[in-house]
């Protein structure tokens, strides 16, 4: 289940819910009962290691053939790899 912040419009308090994604946002303060507005929040997961641009795809090559010489520049490229 998802964790949402939010943060009281009244007193300034800001906490954490856990809900659901079909669950109704929360309208009020759980301390002064005040209007609160929903926080938009870092994500709770990260893209770590190599991933596939560390493979070549971010690079552009300079050939279009994906075997056609075999250059340097296409080292990395996994049509070359590939065959």
């Amino acid at each position: 289940m998802p964790l949402y912040e939010y943060q009281c419009k009244v007193c300034g308090l800001a906490f954490e819910v856990r809900q659901k994604f079909s669950d109704a946002p929360v309208e009020q303060c759980r301390e002064c009962g005040g209007s609160v507005k929903k926080l938009i929040s870092q994500a709770g997961f990260a893209l770590k290691g190599g991933g596939w641009y560390q493979q070549g795809y971010s690079r552009k090559s300079s050939c279009d053939s994906p075997v056609a010489g075999k250059s340097e520049a296409c080292a990395g490229c996994p049509k070359v790899a590939n065959g």
